[in-house]
């Protein structure tokens, strides 16, 4: 999933093994992961993405400064999915802290390790009625 305010940027879906970077698009204020071959494209990941960070992940705090999470590990996902016009792409950490994409420092180089699992629906079979006959019908049938 690529946040709403990256609705006007051309994307594509993430590859395991890819290396990206954290970048701000150009035209937007949003911050979002590309390669580096092709930086003005957002990299668009489904939850349950798992991640690797070169370094520990920095972040703008609402403050001036950056803060640092002691993990290189975590998973994106997206938080407040039910409240419009916000940002909902994050990366959760082992701890369950989440940090939203566009607020991670620009230019940490992350590296996909495995995307979600996928499953398609399961065609249920109806079960199969039990050879030996029911009680129900010994007492009626003798």
């Amino acid at each position: 999933m690529c946040d709403y305010s990256l609705h006007a940027v051309q994307s594509r879906p993430a590859v395991v093994g890819e290396t990206l970077i954290t970048t701000t698009f150009r035209g937007t204020s949003t911050r979002g992961f590309a390669s580096e071959k092709d930086p003005a494209v957002a990299v668009c990941m489904l939850p349950g993405t798992e991640l690797a960070f070169a370094d520990n992940v920095r972040y703008d705090s609402r403050w001036i400064w950056t803060k640092t999470i002691g993990y290189r590990v975590g998973v994106f996902n997206e938080v407040e999915p039910d409240v419009p016009d916000r940002h909902h792409d994050a990366v959760e950490f082992p701890d369950g802290s989440h940090v939203l994409v566009t607020q991670l420092c620009e230019g940490q180089r992350v590296t996909i390790l495995q995307l979600p699992a996928l499953h398609p629906p399961v065609e249920q079979k109806p079960k199969v009625a039990e050879a030996r006959p029911s009680v129900f019908a010994s007492l009626f049938l003798g």
